[in-house]
Formats: structure tokens, C-alpha cells, sequence
């Protein structure tokens, strides 16, 4: 953290979050799907669930026919 302090514009100390972003464009539906499942596969590889539907906070409940917190529109 304070190696990315030093190398911050902004001369903070320390530093926990990247400043930099790589915007992806979401222009077919293999990278919509393929980003989807990397979202959708955080809590597993995180250990905090066995399947991603089992997360209660995520999305992939609805994809799986379980009804999640909020209403989405699926795609």
C-alpha cells in the first residue's frame, strides 16, 4: 500500500484501491455472458458459497429460477 502511494497523482501515503479502470465494451453477447459468469463466480471462488446461486445478494439466483432481492430483467 505504500508503494501505490507514492506512485498516486494524488501523493497519497498509502493507497488500497487502484486508481486506474479497463472499460470493456459489452458488444456481443459472449462478452455479456462471459463477464456475467465471472461476476456471478465471485462468492465461489471467494469460499463463501458452493454455487454461485446459493449467494443470496447475487443475480445467478434469478438465472437459476430462484427469486433474488431485486427484481432484474435477465438478458
Amino acid at each position: 500500500m505504500l508503494k501505490a502511494g507514492e506512485n498516486n497523482s494524488k501523493k497519497q501515503t498509502f493507497q488500497l484501491w487502484r486508481n486506474d479502470n479497463h472499460p470493456i465494451e459489452l458488444d456481443s453477447n459472449f462478452i455479456i455472458d462471459q463477464k456475467m459468469e465471472y461476476i456471478h463466480n465471485n462468492p465461489v471462488v471467494a469460499r463463501i458459497v458452493d454455487e454461485p446461486k446459493n449467494y443470496i445478494y447475487s443475480s445467478a439466483r434469478d438465472y437459476e429460477g430462484i427469486k433474488g432481492l431485486l427484481d432484474i430483467e435477465k438478458l
